[in-house]
């Protein structure tokens, strides 16, 4: 018998009123603003500092991630109900998906198999309208740039070829990259040089990921820089009063969105910054609220554990004051196989060989937290096409650098398959004595902070400075955010900043392409390598898969 998809185990789910997921957790019905019967927003009042002290957050990350998939929120959805078995009260605190992965490579990021958030459909796509609501504000600040370059009443003198800030949409959408707007006359604006990233990319995204309220809020919105005037005289959204209006946007879009695994857990989906490009974890506005209405939270930091992991440590919880009481990294004996040299097409194959390469990649982000004095336990996610002798194996070398190793049977058990892996996240939370200490300190040189990163995380042996790179960084120190933490925007394929340098590549250096710096979310972006901003499709876009018949059941979105 062919086991079930994702969109069906989800339609077919005994999906409970949102009131009861609520109550599970304290929040009262009246307090709830609901999204039809299944979904629901909290009010930012449920955050309690106390709580937030005692309760115990858990960190979930990932090796780098391979063709193959890697299944870490599957993992954090699941180890959630695992907990929540033995008896710990725990709510997954997840970020949403974007459309652009969604029709483009991924077909949807809810989870999968018996280890899914639901409604899975709903929160695929418009969910609450928290993508839209942050599109909108993005937009409008850039309304009113042009805007003020072409009043001549209240004209603030910006130079538009120093304008930075760009439009964003929630769609792959390649042409949009580089454009010119104000064509078509005088009445039409002021021809410039454009373009359009996408909306995870956008500073108003990490900005909503970084507010802790909405005083905090309107001033990141601010603080945002939007280029220089014919004097060079820098221009923040506070000088065109844009701070209010955004945040007006965004009223309902910063308060958190509850919704339930398929075993009636709560889960929190809330904001979505890709984790190359931006800090890729979710705001911490949602992971306090769960943090304040359960004994353990788990939360995921996207990509690997060598850019989500290590921008969730250095900057969220530098900037909420919180860090985790331990951590898993997600492994799968296929992506090892990847790391190791296996081909494409070859990776279902069982190649105990590929495995012993690949390992060091996974050996590599153990070292780098144990280092960081976080000792992590290590969740092999389970394919059928594992062999056993492979799973010794991982768990034979994780045993010998002190770490457990333990097969996570989510997908095909939900829960169920969880709870030996939950045993040991209580254990490592309680008695491990994790205690994250950072690689660097805000105060000192962006560059040390940079080459800190890149020896002790990537196993790189220096850093490169493009001629840009340079210029730029001295434009941030004049600008005195010099002593904000640093967002790597490099491939998430790779430890390093080339993504064919699979495994655990040595001998190479980091290259800084340029810089971006996002004053309002508060911290700085080192670019490596060739990275994009606003991604492409696929030559076959998962949308082609997508369907939708006369009663509006969809299929192929999971």
């Amino acid at each position: 018998m062919s086991f079930p998809t994702d969109l069906e185990i989800a339609q077919n789910a005994d999906i409970r009123h949102i009131r009861e997921i609520a109550a599970k957790i304290g929040i009262a019905e009246d307090d709830l603003e609901y999204y039809g019967k299944y979904k629901a927003k909290i009010p930012l009042s449920y955050i309690d500092g106390e709580k937030v002290h005692n309760s115990k957050l858990i960190l979930v990350s990932a090796i780098n991630p391979t063709p193959a998939g890697e299944g870490k929120t599957t993992v954090s959805v699941g180890l959630c109900d695992g907990l929540n078995r033995i008896g710990k009260k725990t709510v997954a605190v997840l970020r949403e998906p974007s459309l652009g992965p969604v029709f483009g490579m991924k077909g949807g990021a809810a989870g999968g198999g018996y280890a899914q958030v639901i409604p899975m459909v709903d929160i695929n796509l418009h969910f609450t309208g928290d993508f839209s609501a942050i599109e909108k504000a993005n937009n409008l600040l850039a309304a009113l740039i042009d805007n003020n370059i072409q009043n001549k009443k209240f004209s603030l003198n910006i130079d538009p070829r120093t304008i930075v800030w760009k439009r964003v949409m929630d769609m792959n959408d390649r042409a949009l990259r580089n454009i010119i707007v104000g064509l078509g006359g005088t009445s039409s604006g002021v021809p410039r040089e454009d373009g359009f990233n996408i909306t995870p990319a956008s500073e108003v995204m990490a900005i909503l990921c970084m507010s802790e309220n909405f005083a905090d809020l309107k001033n990141r919105l601010g603080n945002i820089f939007i280029g220089y005037t014919f004097d060079k005289k820098p221009v923040y959204a506070r000088d065109l009063k844009a701070e209010a209006a955004m945040a007006i946007l965004l009223r309902d879009a910063i308060k958190p969105n509850l919704v339930q695994t398929l075993e009636g857990n709560p889960a929190i989906l809330h904001g979505g910054p890709f984790a190359n490009i931006a800090q890729g974890t979710n705001t911490i506005i949602a992971t306090k609220t769960a943090m304040s209405l359960a004994e353990y939270t788990v939360t995921e930091a996207g990509f690997g554990a060598d850019l989500g992991a290590e921008k969730f440590l250095h900057i969220k919880c530098r900037s909420a004051g919180i860090k985790p009481a331990a951590m898993v990294i997600v492994t799968t004996v296929r992506a090892l196989r990847y790391h190791g040299g296996a081909k494409k097409g070859f990776y279902e194959n069982p190649d105990l060989s590929a495995v012993q390469l690949g390992i060091a990649n996974l050996k590599k982000h153990i070292e780098n937290y144990t280092k960081l004095q976080l000792k992590p336990v290590v969740a092999i996610n389970h394919f059928a096409t594992d062999s056993a002798d492979e799973i010794q194996f991982i768990q034979d070398e994780c045993a010998k650098m002190g770490v457990k190793a333990i097969v996570a049977y989510e997908f095909n058990q939900g829960g169920a398959g969880m709870t030996e892996l939950a045993q040991e996240v209580v254990n490592a939370a309680e008695n491990y004595s994790n205690d994250f200490r950072p690689l660097y300190s805000a105060d000192e040189k962006v560059e040390d902070k940079i080459d800190r990163i890149a020896r002790e995380i990537y196993g790189a042996d220096g850093v490169e400075y493009s001629a840009k790179a340079k210029n730029d960084l001295k434009v941030i120190c004049d600008l005195g955010l010099d002593n904000l933490p640093v967002c790597m925007a490099k491939t998430q394929k790779s430890l390093s900043d080339n993504e064919r340098k699979i495994g655990r590549p040595t001998g190479f250096k980091i290259n800084v392409r340029e810089f971006e710096f996002a004053a309002g979310a508060g911290f700085i972006i080192p670019i490596l390598g060739d990275m994009m901003r606003m991604p492409g499709l696929p030559n076959v876009p998962a949308s082609e898969a997508m369907d939708i018949d006369e009663f509006g059941n969809i299929s192929g979105l999971s």
